[in-house]
This record gives structure tokens, C-alpha cells and sequence, in this order.
């Protein structure tokens, strides 16, 4: 499987759009600052109402409403593989898979009241209907991406969530122990925890590790993600797309019901051509594996202050 690229990637002045309109939701909800976000408030604020009904497994339901929509001739968003979440934007509903654990539905949640918030996504389509792709995967669509952001950014309160990561030590315990303050998953924590970084850090996220016999395991590459300062230094990292024992980073993969392996240390050779000690962690979830890479002299550099004088 090759990795994915980061799917919440948008230019800067298509984020500050966005970031604008989640920072208008939290407020006009009075929710900026209330942990964890309330997500019945954000959705009354898009208005919008979510229906409880664990209708999406049914194809039936499915069919009508797409039939619906097609003799009024509407325009829908189809999903490219099963339907997690779907926004019916001419009647203000919502509806997420009642299979999916509670984090998730929040992420879904409020992704779909961003289709309905946002000012010029509302009136795109009558239904959008969005999958696992469109969530969370290699999506293109510029539709997907501003709702993915719009969600992300009300889930962790702008940047809340990193000013909060910063006043405790840098290591990968530090979002999986945010994650729960914000009732996020630790996938969505652990990114946001890299993106908005300070530090020279990356985050690489690996399928679980295939057992191969005679050669200990495989773990393909599902994506990587660079804070703004490690592109800075080390540009698009070209990252493996599979990892073994035998290399550096697969050593830290941790199997069985390990959770993870402890740091190391390892050197990465940036943009110039200059090797850098890095420290390497790894956490798994049981679902994937974290492995989360910071620049030594980032967390060693000295900063001076000078006083004023009078």
C-alpha cells in the first residue's frame, strides 16, 4: 500500500478562510475555550441536527434518498466506498454510522457540520455523503480538505491544543494524554500535535507489521507528516514506504501488546546534505504505529533573554 498524502494540506490563505469561519463557529456556539468542544452546540450553530437512527448500513435508505434527490434534480456527492457520515443539506440533517467508536463520530461529526457551516460549501450539493476516504485518506477534493480543516480546528480549539502540548515534555505520551481531554483519537491528536509544532519533528504512521517468516516483520508507510520548521530543514522528507528490523526506524516497531519501544537515536541527512541527531519514539495503538522523530539541538538550543534596559 503506498503512504497517503497529508489530505489536510491547503494553501495558506485557503486555511486562514477556513480557520476564520471555525474560530466564527466556536463563538457564535460560546464554546472557545470549553473542553471538550460541544458538539451539539457547533452543530446548532451550523444548523444542522443529527439523526440517531443507524440508518447507513442500510442500502435501502441509501437508494431512496439518492433517487429523492435525482427527480428533484439535485446534485449529490457520492461516496467512493461505504458511507461513515452524510450531510442532507436541504433539510439541515446529519448522519453518522452508529459502528464507529465515539471519537470518531465526534471527527465525522463535525466534519459534516463544517459542510453545513461553511458559507460556500452549504449550497454545493442537496446530499453529501462521505466515506472513509473523504474523512481521512488521500482525498483531492478540495470540498473534503476545508471540511477535514474546519473540523480539526474546532475539535482542538485552534490552537489550544498546541499551546497546551507546549507547556509539557516533547514526547509522544504528550498528545496520546491530550487526546483524551479533547475526546480525540490518538491518530487525529498525535497530528495535530506534529503539524502545529514549533519543533524540527515528524510523525511517521505505519500499518500494523506483517509477520513474514525467516525476516521478523514488514510495516508499510500510511503517511507521514512534517511540522513547517522540519520542511524548513529537511524539505519533503523522502521517507521508506516499508520498514523491517533491520533498518533504524523499523527497529523501534513494537509487537505484541507492546505499546512501544523507547527512544533512540538516529541521524537524518536534511536539504544541504548535513547529517542531524534525531531522537525516534514509537507508540502503537494496536491499529498503527506511531513513530515520532524530533532534531536533538531543537530541544537543546539555549535561548537568550535580554532585559530591557530601563
Amino acid at each position: 500500500m503506498a503512504p497517503q498524502p497529508d489530505d489536510v494540506t491547503l494553501t495558506p490563505s485557503q486555511y486562514a478562510r477556513v480557520r476564520k469561519e471555525a474560530e466564527r463557529a466556536l463563538r457564535q456556539a460560546g464554546a472557545l475555550g470549553t473542553l471538550p468542544t460541544p458538539i451539539d452546540e457547533i452543530m446548532a450553530v451550523a444548523r444542522v441536527v443529527e439523526v440517531k437512527e443507524d440508518v447507513l448500513n442500510n442500502p435501502g435508505f441509501l437508494g431512496k434518498m439518492r433517487a429523492k434527490a435525482a427527480a428533484a434534480g439535485q446534485v449529490v456527492k457520492r461516496a467512493a466506498s461505504k458511507v461513515l457520515g452524510l450531510f442532507h443539506a436541504t433539510d439541515g440533517l446529519i448522519f453518522i454510522s452508529q459502528t464507529l467508536m465515539l471519537v470518531k463520530k465526534r471527527f465525522v461529526g463535525f466534519h459534516e457540520a463544517g459542510h453545513g457551516f461553511l458559507p460556500w460549501q452549504r449550497p454545493m450539493y442537496a446530499i453529501v455523503e462521505d466515506c472513509e476516504k473523504a474523512l481521512d485518506g488521500d482525498t483531492a477534493e478540495l470540498f473534503d480538505r476545508e471540511a477535514n480543516v474546519f473540523a480539526s480546528e474546532v475539535l482542538f480549539q485552534l490552537d489550544t491544543f498546541r499551546d497546551m502540548a507546549e507547556g509539557d515534555k516533547f514526547e509522544i505520551w504528550t498528545p496520546v494524554k491530550l487526546a483524551k481531554q479533547f475526546h480525540a483519537s490518538n491518530y487525529a491528536a498525535v497530528r495535530q500535535y506534529v503539524s502545529k509544532s514549533h519543533q524540527v519533528c515528524a510523525v511517521l504512521v505505519l500499518n500494523m507489521p506483517e509477520i513474514v517468516e525467516g525476516a521478523g516483520f514488514r510495516a508499510t508507510l500510511r503517511r507521514a507528516v512534517q511540522s513547517p520548521r522540519f520542511t524548513e530543514v529537511f524539505g519533503s522528507y523522502v521517507w521508506n514506504e516499508l520498514y523491517t528490523p533491520d533498518d533504524e526506524i523499523g527497529a523501534l516497531v513494537p509487537l505484541g501488546r507492546r505499546r512501544s519501544s523507547g527512544k533512540r537515536q538516529i541521524a537524518l541527512v536534511d536539504r544541504n546534505g548535513d547529517t542531524h541527531d534525531c531522537i525516534a519514539e514509537s507508540f502503537s495503538t494496536g491499529h498503527q504505529i506511531f513513530i515520532l522523530i524530533h532534531s536533538v539541538k531543537t530541544l537543546t538550543a539555549t535561548r537568550i533573554l535580554l532585559a530591557a534596559r530601563a
